[in-house]
């Protein structure tokens, strides 16, 4: 869905794995295509490639999402590590968070991803990066635990088939902050529960996926 999935580019084998969206497809849109329903980039088409595994978190899920997201997006530091068709990181951009690094494992999304924000007026807030998301996440400094360290939000939303989410647990958490939030897509009948500290804030279903967001305890 965000899938996202979410630097990876949505393909099923992981690590290689480890960059794709997955998710339910498009609710509204023309085929191929999502679009930023919010904020100052809302109606901007994002293309979706025709690539496996990649299926963008449908607008109506976003929707709901964003809902949930609004009261702290503003100035947040978000990190889009499967991000695919970009949607959810892009979306948090145009919905007032400060920045936001996009992680995507195929080289021609990346690419993609960079040719559209450096045309949207202050595009230049999203870092695109294309790489395998554990590894990249493995060369990123741990966030000391202070004020203004690490990322404040977090959407994760791997390929399905690939069965990242316990390998990027123990790898993401460190580079959050304190009181960070996470959003997290699995399949429908796949159990979400995330370790301590993360406490379950809102979560909802289509037919085909499983959504949550959670909140660090303490």
């Amino acid at each position: 869905m965000s899938k996202r999935g979410r630097s990876g580019a949505r393909s099923p084998g992981r690590s290689d794995a480890a960059q794709s969206k997955a998710g339910g497809a498009p609710a509204r849109g023309q085929p191929g295509k999502v679009r930023i329903i919010g904020g100052r980039w809302r109606g901007t088409r994002l293309d979706v490639a025709d690539a496996p595994g990649l299926r963008p978190t449908s607008d109506r899920v976003r929707e709901t999402l964003f809902n949930w997201l609004q009261p702290m997006l503003s100035g947040a530091r978000v990190l889009d590590l499967f991000a695919g068709s970009g949607a959810l990181g892009l979306e948090a951009l145009s919905r007032g968070a400060a920045g936001a690094v996009l992680v995507e494992r195929d080289p021609a999304l990346a690419a993609q991803l960079r040719a559209l924000a450096a045309r949207l007026p202050g595009g230049e807030a999203a870092q695109v990066v294309q790489a395998d998301a554990l590894a990249w996440l493995a060369q990123q400094p741990v966030a000391a635990g202070a004020a203004g360290e690490g990322f404040d939000l977090a959407f994760v939303d791997p390929p399905f088939a690939a069965g990242l989410w316990d390998a990027v647990w123990p790898a993401l958490s460190p580079r959050l902050a304190p009181a960070a939030w996470l959003y997290v897509e699995a399949p429908l009948a796949a159990p979400l529960a995330l370790p301590a500290p993360w406490l379950p804030h809102r979560e909802g279903a289509t037919r085909e996926v499983r959504y949550a967001l959670y909140r660090r305890a303490g």
